[in-house]
């Protein structure tokens, strides 16, 4: 974090010799580890210590130019990382009724937002900047790779914010309108996994414009989430484990290795969409997402010893999606319908999600 500061200086320096400080403002977003309360309520929270001085400097420097705190809070996170958390202290609804509450001197907290965010608040507060404004720059809920990560606490926990913040409850120490971000649009397919295989599957849309599932982000006769028109798939067809293929061909383990180093298999594994697949699916999903990420070329499934095939049948089990890949030739874009286009199938996380340090808020 050591360069932070002095990129937030230069840039804000650039800003003000545009003459756009009164319209720009530079925030950088940070991990909601640089606050903690050892004691777990609000009340008793600081920055922590080893970076305090940097973290004034940083909160001096936003007060200073009129820009707001930008903070990630990620209640999957505290889930996955501490196995005794409760899991309904997550979520926002009145089936929280398995996790209880915390009792901060009278200020009751019944989820895990309110809590790290009115910790954030403490914080402030007691380093003298208990009016700086917050942005929740990231929240969200991934939908697998772990077995906390699936659709069904995903909707409940999206929807569950959602409806709060179009309410306009706030937090406790906050109690208006809360500005925040949703992550994330679709997954991200090439992102780094080093935090957990959960981290290519924030997306509220699947990796070809279809929603996962609904969700009202405005008023509740608003529309839902509305898929992408026009999407075109390549052929209907899948590269697979042959049948006649023993799985003591001492050319499996390096074939499925090679393959998942190439392509996405954070879908299997323990309590995934895809951990209910016997050992040849699970080959078999290595192998078809190689083969999909490769255009389904002909010698993307011509694993060694003949250990694989393709087939026309779809192999999908259930929830396990076995993904056929969308168009990118160019000859698919059409210009006489608005509706019908296509999509680059680089792996989405290069193509559309770019990680900025620093955001520009315009205002």
């Amino acid at each position: 974090m050591g360069s932070t500061l002095p990129a937030l200086q230069n840039i804000q320096s650039a800003i003000s010799k545009a003459g756009l400080t009164s319209r720009v403002k530079v925030t950088t977003p940070l991990n909601a580890d640089v606050y903690q309360s050892l004691s777990n309520r609000p009340s008793d929270a600081d920055f922590r210590s080893d970076i305090h001085d940097l973290m004034m400097s940083i909160v001096k420097f936003l007060s200073d130019n009129g820009s707001p705190f930008t903070v990630n809070i990620y209640p999957f996170i505290s889930l996955y990382s501490d196995p005794s958390f409760p899991v309904e202290f997550a979520f926002f609804d009145t089936n929280n009724t398995g996790a209880a509450p915390i009792d901060d001197g009278g200020t009751i907290y019944t989820n895990v937002f309110d809590a790290n965010h009115d910790t954030l608040v403490r914080a402030l507060q007691k380093n003298g900047y208990g009016n700086l404004s917050i942005i929740i720059g990231e929240i969200g809920w991934p939908t697998d790779g772990d077995r906390n990560a699936n659709l069904n606490y995903a909707q409940r926990f999206n929807q569950g914010f959602m409806t709060r913040v179009n309410s306009g409850q706030g937090t406790p120490l906050r109690p208006g309108p809360v500005d925040a971000y949703l992550f994330s649009l679709v997954d991200e397919d090439a992102k780094s996994i080093e935090p957990g295989n959960f981290e290519r599957h924030w997306g509220m849309f699947y990796f070809d414009g279809q929603p996962k599932y609904q969700l009202q982000l405005g008023a509740a006769n608003s529309n839902g989430l509305v898929p992408a028109k026009g999407v075109r798939y390549l052929p209907q067809k899948w590269c697979v484990m042959s049948q006649d293929a023993s799985l003591d061909n001492p050319e499996v383990a390096p074939s499925v290795s090679y393959a998942c180093a190439n392509a996405d298999c954070t879908s299997l594994g323990y309590g995934t969409s895809c951990s209910n697949l016997d050992p040849k699916q699970n080959i078999s999903y290595a192998y078809n997402d190689y083969y999909q990420q490769n255009d389904q070329l002909e010698t993307a499934c011509k694993f060694p010893n003949g250990l694989s095939t393709v087939v026309a049948q779809d192999p999908s089990v259930g929830e396990c999606r076995f993904r056929v890949m969308i168009q990118m030739d160019p000859e698919t874009w059409s210009s006489e319908s608005d509706s019908t286009y296509s999509i680059n199938h680089a792996p989405l996380g290069s193509a559309i999600s770019i990680f900025v340090v620093f955001v520009l808020m315009l205002i």
